[in-house]
């Protein structure tokens, strides 16, 4: 019952409404200052390029993907190195089938031994990538990112021509089961709803967004601010890349790379539930902050949904009905934009904002029992 004149349904719908008005604004602009890469033809880059694929247990996936990187055009200096990362498959003996004697591609295999005090996998990997990687660019590209010919072309030559130390285009998330279909188009979203662009051309490290599927950058630069050494302990090690050439002075920026690359991150509700459990506790960087985040992220974008659907408060359902549709507006501008399943799918931004949240209660519960691990790898 309402106390003195306070209707707390309908207060709570309002807050979320608002807000989510406020964010589904948000992303029309910025949509509108979000560098997008094209697959044009582009005159030949004039540096020699590496393009580093680490790789555990990929034999199902690393096949069409060292494909389309051999098949890259306009980079003519171009040095592929793939890292069988002490698979227990047979990866490696895929990435030489496919190779096929190509004589710019190198195919690495170290034993899968403890790894050194401090290091967690994936930096692991991308450190040994760079240290044998001869190029003036270096390419991190994870074994389930497909590129199109001109990608890496249109990648650096953005880079180079914006002054840039380092640029992430984010792919188009490929989802086919119910459960990908809920939770990978909030990759995308999440950063272009959230991060203003203006503040992210800045140097300042507060304002990142980077991901590790893509992730093009300047050699020097890279090794100058500590490369993956610096991020050495990090589960979301390619935002603390960028954050840490921030620090350096550099400057580094998302982009829109979803009409030069795609990827099917996970395949299946079993790889969704492991992959994000994995990472999400540290996403909003403590307890607190990740608390704090997720029930934002529900008032704005699943209580409104939920008085819409259960309140008898005209009122309040009304304010229900503008955060609800203002929340399936923000999907559907980022689905437009990069490609991805527009309907039904972003009438269920509730459902993958709730999933979402779960999962991250589940991260932050199986971290603190020392339950993390990937790709049989405990991630202390």
């Amino acid at each position: 019952m309402p106390v003195g004149g306070w209707h707390p349904v309908r207060a709570f719908a309002q807050a979320g409404a608002l807000a989510s008005v406020v964010l589904a604004a948000h992303t029309a602009v910025n949509l509108r200052r979000i560098p997008r890469l094209s697959s044009e033809p582009n005159l030949d880059l004039s540096e020699r390029v590496s393009v580093l694929i680490p790789a555990r247990n990929e034999v199902h996936r690393l096949g069409p993907v060292l494909t389309s990187v051999m098949h890259q055009v306009g980079v003519p200096d171009l040095e592929i190195i793939v890292l069988d990362d002490g698979s227990s498959d047979d990866t490696a003996t895929l990435a030489r089938m496919v190779a096929g004697g190509d004589a710019r591609v190198q195919v690495v295999s170290v034993a899968d031994e403890p790894l050194p005090e401090g290091w967690l996998g994936k930096p692991f990997a991308c450190h040994r990538l760079s240290e044998l990687a001869t190029g003036s660019v270096l390419v991190f590209l994870d074994a389930d990112v497909l590129l199109s010919p001109w990608a890496i072309n249109q990648a650096v030559t953005f880079m180079r021509r914006e002054d840039l130390a380092l640029v992430s285009p984010y792919p188009r998330q490929v989802a086919e089961t119910t459960a990908e279909r809920v939770t990978q188009p909030l990759v995308n979203w999440s950063w272009m709803t959230t991060l203003p662009m203006g503040l992210a051309r800045s140097g300042s490290p507060a304002f990142c967004a980077a991901i590790g599927q893509f992730l093009v950058v300047d050699a020097s630069a890279y090794r100058a601010s500590g490369g993956h050494e610096s991020v050495r302990e990090y589960v979301v090690e390619d935002v603390e890349v960028l954050r840490s050439m921030k620090r350096a002075g550099f400057r580094g920026l998302p982009l829109n790379g979803s009409g030069v690359a795609s990827c099917r991150m996970y395949d299946g509700a079993a790889e969704v539930f492991e992959g994000y459990t994995k990472s999400l506790w540290s996403v909003f960087g403590s307890l607190p902050g990740a608390v704090g985040g997720v029930s934002a992220m529900a008032l704005i974008y699943v209580v409104p949904a939920a008085v819409l659907i259960t309140s008898r408060d005209h009122t309040a359902r009304r304010w229900g009905a503008l955060g609800y549709v203002s929340g399936v507006a923000s999907r559907a501008l980022t689905a437009s934009a990069t490609g991805e399943r527009l309907m039904p799918d972003v009438l269920a931004q509730p459902v993958s904002i709730g999933a979402f949240a779960g999962m991250t209660l589940a991260s932050i519960i199986r971290r603190r029992r020392g339950s993390l691990s990937w790709k049989g790898r405990a991630l202390r």
